[in-house]
């Protein structure tokens, strides 16, 4: 079965970079203070590594679901990017954006004929049907859809968006009144389109914090990573956390590491390591 490019937790287990692009550059990371973390415990230990390797496991209950996780066949979903691959367009003019996305679909690697466009208040969507040179795996199904999206600017702005950082300028949240939830679903979507070299990827938890001042939605992040043969993995806890400005919506993140230590899958139960 062909593997989609996007992330659509806790649906598929294979995390992607933004717009499926599949890049292999590993975001940067910076680590700031957290008196946030002070507050809110943390999970245990025995809890973190029981959800990092539970395969079944992705995201806490009323996360974010996209609207194309119930998608029946293998497929891509595709964000239009600036011409630097920096960050995602958008634009509140319907022309435009077919204008964006058909000259994107010429330059893909793999193309589609256009089959449809669907748009709701985030963005506009365009539905291709993808030809493959081979099944890679798929029996009889060289085809699949693809969903190429670009922002409406009246709700999601990132022009100027550099998405290699993890923490700094996030963008723009454009709707108004801004909202928690509006935050809160603007941190959970981008989830699912940053990339990770981690093995496993999971959110502990999503939650409103107001100790940082304005709107703000943290995601608690457990990452496991390979040290190498004969050596426990490195868990590591981290929050996520984004901050708008109530007044100009604008949304900045910061990405910071808590704690680390080491556990690994012993006949097949997570365990510690000393």
């Amino acid at each position: 079965m062909r593997i989609s490019a996007i992330t659509l937790l806790p649906f598929l287990a294979i995390a992607t970079s933004c717009g499926g692009s599949g890049s292999s550059a590993t975001p940067e990371r910076a680590i700031l203070s957290s008196e946030q973390s002070q507050i809110r415990a943390l999970p245990s230990d025995d809890e973190i590594i029981a959800r990092v390797y539970d395969p079944n496991y992705s995201v806490p209950s009323g996360f974010f679901i996209d609207e194309r996780a119930g998608t029946a066949q293998s497929y891509t979903v595709h964000h239009v990017m600036d011409e630097s691959a920096s960050y995602e367009l958008c634009t509140d003019d319907l022309a435009v954006a077919e204008a964006w996305e058909s000259a994107d679909n010429d330059a893909r690697s793999v193309s589609g004929y256009y089959i449809g466009a669907y748009e709701n208040d985030r963005y506009y969507e365009f539905i291709r049907e993808l030809s493959y040179d081979d099944d890679v795996g798929n029996i009889g199904d060289l085809t699949s859809p693809g969903y190429s999206r670009i922002f409406k600017c009246s709700n999601t702005y990132r022009d100027g968006v550099d998405r290699s950082l993890l923490s700094g300028y996030a963008g723009m949240l454009n709707t108004r009144p801004l909202t928690q939830n509006g935050v809160r679903d603007f941190a959970e979507y981008f989830w699912q389109f940053t990339f990770f070299t981690q093995r496993h990827r999971k959110v502990l938890e999503s939650y409103a914090d107001h100790s940082a001042g304005g709107l703000t939605q943290t995601l608690l992040l457990a990452f496991a990573s390979s040290q190498g043969n004969g050596r426990c993995d490195l868990i590591e806890v981290i929050e996520w956390r984004f901050v708008a400005d109530n007044a100009s919506g604008e949304i900045t993140s910061q990405f910071n590491p808590l704690r680390s230590f080491e556990a690994d899958l012993v006949s097949g139960s997570p365990q510690l390591c000393q």
